[in-house]
This record gives structure tokens, C-alpha cells and sequence, in this order.
């Protein structure tokens, strides 16, 4: 897989198809999205595009910067007992298979907070697909329409960094 500063920036720039799970994620905190999710998305919207990037919106943003709501444990040194949602192994492999460029959450870790094998870290990073995490203001965009430029620093064989993103409305 690719260093954040080997992504080509073409990747970074592009349509962006938000689903939103707040709903089932307001009442689980460990929630998952899954492919249904992304069906039902795609009956309302269309099928996501070859390209796309593909933001996953929790609502988990109203809780920052309150770091036992934002995370689900604020113990220092602890990461044990976190519980935010992020995105299923089955949501990753589908969206693999969609060809879409990037995937970005409104939480801590594209995995869920529980997670200990990080399996969507696996699934999307070994198929060169980046991740967005703490993306804040996610709850401003629409579902479809709009575009955003993630301009993250160009760190030699880094792994990740801080990224200015922006998104254009219409």
C-alpha cells in the first residue's frame, strides 16, 4: 500500500456520497456500517461512482471535543475500552470492489472503537484506498453534489497526518 506522500493528488479531489447511519449509531455506539447501509444509499441516490469518496456521517462530531462522549473512555494510557462506530469488514470489501478513492468518518479511527484486528485499516489501505478520520463539520454536507479537497502533509513514507479538507456545496 501506498505512504501518505505516494498517493497521487488526483485522489485527494473528487465527488463525495455521504451516508448517513447517525440514526443507528445514536443508539449503538458500536455500530457498523454495513452493506446494507450502502445499498439503501445507492436506491435512494444512484450507485456510487467508480471514484467516489465516500464519507461515513455517525453524528459522533456534536461530542468533540468531549473526549469521553467523542471516544466512549477517557482513561489516559487506556485504549481498551473505547466505543465510537466506524465502518464494517463487509462495508470495506464492498467498497473496494466499487472502485471508490477514499473513505472518511466523523470519528477517531475508521475502525470501530472496539475493534482489535483494525480490519478496515487492512481492507482499505493493501487496496490503496486512503482514510479520512475526524473529519469535522461532516453534518453541513449533503448526500450527494458535493466535492471535497482533502490536502493532507506530504510526509515521507508516512503512514498519516494532519489534512486541511474542505468541501464545495452547491
Amino acid at each position: 500500500s501506498w505512504a501518505s506522500d505516494q498517493i497521487p493528488i488526483d485522489r485527494f479531489i473528487g465527488g463525495v456520497s455521504v451516508i448517513d447511519v447517525s440514526k443507528q449509531c445514536a443508539s449503538n455506539p458500536d455500530y457498523q456500517l454495513s452493506v446494507d447501509d450502502i445499498k439503501a444509499w445507492e436506491a435512494k441516490n444512484g450507485p456510487l461512482i467508480e471514484g467516489a469518496i465516500v464519507f461515513m456521517r455517525t453524528g459522533w462530531g456534536k461530542f468533540w471535543p468531549n473526549k469521553k462522549k467523542y471516544l466512549g473512555d477517557d482513561k489516559p494510557g487506556d485504549a481498551s475500552n473505547l466505543h465510537f462506530p466506524a465502518y464494517s469488514k463487509a462495508a470495506a470489501e464492498y467498497l473496494v470492489n466499487r472502485k471508490v478513492k477514499g473513505i472518511g468518518i466523523d470519528t477517531a479511527s475508521v475502525d470501530p472503537g472496539n475493534s482489535k484486528d483494525f480490519i478496515a485499516h487492512q481492507v482499505f489501505y493493501s487496496a490503496n484506498i486512503y482514510g479520512l478520520e475526524n473529519v469535522a463539520n461532516m453534518d453541513q454536507l449533503p448526500e450527494k453534489g458535493a466535492w471535497i479537497i482533502a490536502l493532507p502533509m506530504k510526509i515521507e513514507e508516512g503512514t498519516g497526518g494532519p489534512a486541511r479538507i474542505v468541501a464545495l456545496v452547491d
